[in-house]
């Protein structure tokens, strides 16, 4: 029961559809969209203490990390103990209207973050201190 003639054979399909390739590269970037939301911001890994109360939102912010080993980062870059000062200014200049957010670890030396507050004192720096929200 041959209902097709030999001279019609089939040819190969000759339109690709897309549609479920649009699909998937549709979720995946959904997915990545969602899930980068969740990243944190910052690199540099501190433990900040944690307040129950604080204002989670600066908006101009010139954010200093002094981490546990004793390494000090003005936005984000590594700066030597003896070039805190000069970094920070130098940042500052840059845009006069900031907020020094300092972030130090709930382990680093108090002495290291009472040397950043002085530094912005002399700047006339506002001060915050970075907290995480403690859990009840």
């Amino acid at each position: 029961m041959n209902f097709r003639d030999d001279g019609d054979r089939r040819k190969p399909l000759a339109i690709f559809s897309q549609s479920s390739l649009t699909d998937i590269v549709l979720l995946l970037l959904i997915f990545f969209l969602l899930t980068s939301s969740f990243v944190s911001n910052f690199g540099i890994k501190v433990n900040v203490p944690k307040a129950e109360t604080g204002d989670p939102k600066v908006s101009q912010q010139l954010v200093v990390t002094v981490t546990k080993d004793k390494q000090f980062y003005v936005s984000g870059n590594l700066v030597a103990q003896g070039m805190l000062a000069s970094a920070i200014r130098d940042e500052y200049q840059k845009n006069p209207n900031r907020t020094l957010v300092l972030r130090a670890d709930k382990d680093a030396r108090v002495d290291d973050a009472v040397q950043v507050m002085n530094i912005a004192q002399a700047l006339n720096l506002k001060i915050v201190m970075a907290t995480e929200r403690a859990t009840r």
